[in-house]
């Protein structure tokens, strides 16, 4: 969720507890109770409670559930888990959670479910993404800038170009979908070697730099863990041929940022398309900003209009999982950070 969305409510955490205890789903080892929300909660979360059977009030020693919806505050939630030991289930409000790493890695073992947002805003972030990549295949950045006409013969197509999106979660799944009709040859680099449906190969991160090799485009959609941190870097970037365009939608520790500015000014890579840049904010003045062919959006794939619903949706899901009905969507798992 981005910082805007993360802020709709005022309330620095949400609690929800389940009213049902009896029952509970077989991979749930949490129990559940009464639901609790704090004060001034958006009223489409406390709605999301409610559908799914949970009951609004405040955090209390009965609280079994906690829906934290602040960009951050690590330090904050860490406070209210310690003051409260009998939260069991957890859902953050991103589907990257890297600002809560290293509570998430001190709760491994601790019992607690965590929950994350991945997937649930997969729709608007590949869509963001084939944007970035039409636009910079198409020159765009460079052509709104122009003054005056300029006849060139610049600019190329993405039907049946070759896409490679590293990362294999609910934005790849939804980017392959949308790049259907374009006929692209996707290939997924994952953690795993395990095949990802729709793609024509799937490729483990070791192999990153084969795939690299033959790209058109790269698109980078994976969650940023101590392993991916700086994954694409001068390196990786001389593997790609020249004139390939890079797209991140995931998060901007992903790329090296100085070897990115390089490769564009050198004429190398053939654009950039950037909703997350290292650092964030991307200040004023950035060599990122007039770069060659490149584009940056704040970090706005999704905007508060889009995640809210999506967001509410997650919730519901993950109330009736805590009540028993079914499994929790986006479990996170503590030990590989994501």
């Amino acid at each position: 969720m981005t910082d805007a969305a993360a802020s709709v409510s005022r309330a620095r955490h949400r609690v929800v507890h389940g009213a049902a205890a009896g029952r509970r789903a077989p991979s749930t080892p949490v129990e559940a109770g009464p639901v609790a929300i704090l004060p001034a909660a958006d009223p489409a979360f406390v709605d999301a409670v409610e559908r799914a059977g949970g009951v609004a009030a405040p955090l209390s020693a009965a609280t079994r559930g906690l829906v934290w919806t602040e960009a951050s505050g690590g330090d904050d939630l860490a406070r209210v888990l310690d003051e409260h030991p009998s939260i069991g289930w957890l859902q953050l409000p991103w589907a990257g959670v890297d600002a809560f790493a290293g509570l998430i890695e001190r709760a491994a073992g601790d019992g607690r479910v965590w929950t994350s947002a991945k997937g649930a805003y997969a729709q608007p972030v590949a869509e963001h993404a084939l944007m970035l990549v039409l636009a910079v295949l198409r020159e765009v950045p460079r052509r709104v800038r122009a003054t005056s006409w300029q006849v060139d013969e610049l600019g190329r197509s993405l039907y049946g170009a070759n896409v490679v999106i590293v990362g294999a979660g609910g934005i790849a799944v939804e980017l392959m979908r949308l790049l259907q009709p374009f006929g692209a040859h996707v290939t997924v680099v994952r953690r795993s070697a395990e095949p990802v449906a729709g793609a024509e190969r799937t490729l483990p991160t070791a192999r990153l730099g084969e795939a690299l090799t033959g790209a058109d485009v790269v698109v980078l959609a994976a969650a940023l863990t101590g392993d991916s941190r700086g994954l694409i870097g001068e390196a990786e970037l001389q593997r790609m041929p020249r004139g390939a365009v890079l797209v991140n939608v995931a998060r901007g520790g992903l790329v090296d940022t100085g070897a990115l500015v390089d490769a564009l000014e050198s004429g190398h890579l053939g654009g950039a398309g950037l909703d997350v840049t290292d650092p964030e904010p991307l200040p004023a003045g950035h060599p990122l900003w007039q770069a060659p062919n490149c584009i940056v959006t704040p970090h706005v794939a999704d905007t508060e209009d889009m995640t809210v619903p999506l967001f509410a949706e997650r919730i519901s899901q993950n109330v009736r999982a805590f009540l028993g009905d079914g499994d929790f969507e986006g479990r996170i798992d503590p030990v590989a950070g994501y």
